[in-house]
């Protein structure tokens, strides 16, 4: 050091910038942490209990040395599979819900707003109503071929006139206008005709009961491609929710972000819809309450939306098997109950109005 220099005296500012960056870090580690253990529990619980009464030892020995009694066969044919669908579901709603909640930037989006849930309906009440289709296996592909048109039939619209590609405003009023179009169309034709209406009303209910491990192998791989493209662009989410100029400053594609995220919110609601019927609530829901620990960044938002939405659904499906035994309540009417006094409340105090 030369003579006279002052020293050079290190400042707090760079200590100071990264302590709550570690702070933040760690609380996202420990909210994906205790989502993980509460997902544990549910499955458990989703396994243990039901509408018959099965002792936790025979639970255990259908789980890990089955012999063939009764109780083997509820755990192993009925439970554990519907528990797998239950996850699937639930994670693929939670993804898609903080997927088009960012997309939109509307805090009261869910996947029902590209016209997923009413196009999925619409193709059902065809099937049964033109084609005869009265199985679930069939009802699964329907409602798939049903989300996929809807979603693209509003891509398509919301595209219309603009330069750039679809913006959020013209996303929602497309698809309002296609689910009002097609309610419109499902309630003529189940009035008219009454089967259709018995038929459509089992799948419109949304529902676990019934549902096999091939009704889970029909739809897990377009969830699981739909989850790798929503991880994949979230980084692009999080610079288009700074603004559709700011993304471009940046150097992303406004217009391939948009169309990839409609393809995922396709994939995972389609899914989701398609082996379950439409179940509410739970992708509007779950990306308002895993925001207090993850923060907007849609790097953590998405897997923490994935994993609480698969403890939700879960959670809600055991409740309905509980609270009216021997009958059960469908996990779509449990979490309309549940769910709506508690978005209410959630709305009140959070002051949700933009993202």
């Amino acid at each position: 050091m030369a003579v006279g220099s002052a020293p050079v005296v290190p400042t707090a500012g760079g200590r100071g910038r990264a302590r709550p960056k570690r702070s933040l870090r760690r609380r996202r580690l420990a909210g994906l942490g205790v989502l993980g253990v509460l997902l544990v529990l549910a499955v458990l619980a989703s396994i243990a209990f039901g509408t018959k009464v099965i002792p936790l030892p025979h639970v255990w020995s259908a789980l890990v040395a089955p012999t063939g009694t009764e109780d083997d066969i509820v755990i192993r044919s009925l439970r554990i599979p519907r528990t797998v669908l239950g996850v699937l579901v639930g994670a693929a709603l939670g993804l898609a819900g903080a997927l088009i909640q960012g997309h939109t930037r509307n805090p009261l989006a869910d996947p029902g707003l590209l016209g997923v849930n009413m196009g999925a309906a619409f193709f059902v009440v065809v099937g049964i109503y033109v084609f005869g289709v009265t199985t679930l296996f069939g009802y699964v592909w329907f409602a798939f071929a049903g989300a996929m048109v809807a979603s693209v039939a509003v891509f398509l619209l919301g595209s219309s006139g603009g330069r750039g590609g679809p913006t959020p405003v013209s996303l929602a009023l497309a698809g309002a206008a296609l689910s009002f179009l097609l309610s419109g169309l499902v309630s003529a034709i189940i009035l008219i005709d009454t089967d259709t209406l018995d038929a459509y009303r089992f799948w419109n209910v949304g529902s676990l009961t019934g549902r096999d491990t091939a009704v889970a192998g029909q739809v897990v791989w377009f969830i699981a491609v739909g989850a790798l493209i929503a991880l994949a662009t979230a980084p692009a989410l999080n610079a288009l929710s700074l603004g559709e100029d700011v993304a471009r400053s940046l150097g992303q594609s406004v217009r391939r972000t948009r169309v990839l995220g409609i393809v995922a919110i396709t994939l995972l609601a389609g899914g989701a819809t398609a082996a379950c019927g439409p179940i509410g609530f739970v992708g509007l829901v779950v990306p308002h309450v895993v925001r207090a620990f993850t923060g907007p960044d849609h790097r953590w938002l998405l897997p923490a939306s994935g994993l609480l939405g698969a403890v939700l659904l879960l959670s809600a499906d055991v409740v309905g098997r509980l609270v009216a035994r021997p009958g059960e309540l469908q996990v779509g009417i449990v979490l309309a109950l549940v769910g709506a006094p508690f978005f209410i409340a959630l709305v009140r105090r959070r002051k949700l109005v933009t993202l």
